[in-house]
């Protein structure tokens, strides 16, 4: 479960990083080593949501459910 949870947090840092990489340059940019910073950080940030998702679902699927008990009165 500490697995999930470190997956999950390197996601959020991965999309942090994707949103400054790719607001830190302007639109319309022709030098082609900024293109690709911005390029870099659209794929990061992408990529950061679907790695917290993982994190997110691996978490919910190895959570332990207490047992139902059932009470029945007689």
């Amino acid at each position: 479960m500490k697995m999930s949870i470190g997956i999950a947090m390197i996601g959020i840092v991965m999309f942090g990083t994707g949103l400054v990489m790719f607001y830190s340059i302007e639109l319309g940019q022709t030098d082609p080593v900024l293109r690709l910073i911005k390029n870099a950080g659209t794929f990061i940030g992408i990529s950061g949501m679907g790695v917290t998702l993982a994190g997110i679902l691996l978490y919910l699927i190895n959570k332990n459910e207490p047992p139902i008990k059932e009470q029945f009165d007689v």
